[in-house]
């Protein structure tokens, strides 16, 4: 099996217990290469059970969302992504402060509350060319 049926399979599976896969990407015009590959596999993991969303960074920048990125775990583990100026990415660190962790759940909510699916998102920009 490979690693990316052994994802399908886990979310298919979590997903059916009744755990939620969510995420928001932030992204910035015109998209990378990379940007457009994660759009097109989202069609693949959206139908496991990954709800994966799109917000422009004009967009997350209104909403007053933080500027880095970061992963809740279960809404009570937080971990705060590091990348270099070149966007390598160089680690990772876990907050634990519960404060800090409440803060970064109302922004996840906000997120999802701006945010649109990957069908919606490309129909609304497909002229900014996100398709190449």
């Amino acid at each position: 099996m490979s690693y990316h049926e052994g994802w399908l399979s886990m979310v298919r599976q979590a997903t059916s217990e009744g755990r939620l896969f969510s995420r928001v990407r932030v992204v910035s015009f015109p998209l990378t290469d990379y940007i457009r590959f994660s759009m097109w596999v989202a069609g693949f993991t959206g139908e496991a059970g990954d709800d994966i969303r799109y917000l422009t960074r004009e967009q997350a920048g209104e909403a007053g969302l933080p500027q880095y990125d970061y992963w809740l775990f279960d809404s009570r583990k937080l971990v705060k992504m590091h990348f270099a100026d070149d966007d390598r990415f160089v680690g990772a660190e876990v907050v634990e402060d519960p404060s800090v962790i409440v803060e970064h759940n109302y922004w996840r909510d906000a997120a999802r509350h701006h945010a649109t699916d990957r069908d919606e998102f490309v129909a609304k920009h497909e002229q900014r060319d996100i398709q190449r």
